[in-house]
């Protein structure tokens, strides 16, 4: 990273919890519903992933 990173523009989030609504088309609207879809499968697996690691932590300890 150079040291001159924090002058460069901030990528805006696709969606903000608790943003207005009322300006955004059906199709911008649309868009954002498929973003949060990915983040929800992205969590989920992120979820599984960590369980099974801690399922298999806890059948070694458990001998």
């Amino acid at each position: 990273m150079s040291l001159f990173d924090d002058d460069l523009p901030k990528k805006k989030p696709a969606h903000e919890l608790g943003c207005d609504l009322s300006q955004l088309s059906v199709d911008e609207l649309a868009n954002r519903v498929g973003v949060l879809r990915q983040e929800i499968e992205r969590l989920e697996a992120a979820i599984a992933q960590k369980s099974a690691s801690k399922s298999a932590a806890e059948s070694i300890f458990r001998r």
